[in-house]
């Protein structure tokens, strides 16, 4: 959990009460890494016009401080058979405490559920789920969303096409 800092021209980020600086060449690294995530710390180094140790001492402080989360593969959703995305709406019927953990416990399971949050008002929850085909969200709807605690409604959207997607964080 962070929240910003504004500190004379440092932005920074708290974590845990612990303040992380995130200066302009940091942010020049996430840049190039949310857009290649794979390239050597040489080729970071010479694009953020730093030498091998510094560049790779940052890095790894970015990593260690958690500014830095993983790293992953993007992969083609079509190009494996995942042509059908939904975009749920869920509404609870009881929202206490126990209700919504089991919920949410449920939900992280369903590999198909491929981002899962929480609003405020109605609808509850957005889920953006993929899937193979109609009858493989019928199934999953039908045998695993509505059998979770506290479902009291689910409202499903297609998606039709994707305009901005997997857009690196704006640093």
């Amino acid at each position: 959990m962070y929240r910003q800092v504004f500190s004379n021209s440092n932005l920074g980020l708290v974590k845990y009460g612990r303040i992380v600086c995130v200066d302009s060449i940091d942010r020049k690294i996430l840049a190039i890494l949310q857009l290649d995530g794979r390239l050597s710390v040489t080729d970071l180094a010479a694009q953020v016009g730093l030498s091998l140790s510094p560049c790779h001492r940052r890095l790894r402080e970015l990593e260690r401080n958690g500014v830095i989360t993983g790293y992953r593969a993007l992969v083609d959703a079509e190009a494996v058979g995942l042509t059908f995305e939904v975009l749920a709406f869920v509404t609870m019927r009881q929202e206490d405490r126990e209700t919504l953990l089991s919920f949410e416990e449920g939900l992280a399971a369903i590999p198909e559920v491929l981002r899962a949050e929480r609003l405020f008002g109605d609808p509850d929850y957005l889920l953006r789920i993929l899937t193979k085909d109609l009858a493989a969200y019928q199934a999953l709807e039908d045998d695993h969303l509505t059998a979770l605690p506290g479902v009291q409604r689910i409202t499903s959207t297609l998606v039709m096409k994707r305009i901005v997607h997997d857009r690196p964080l704006p640093m």
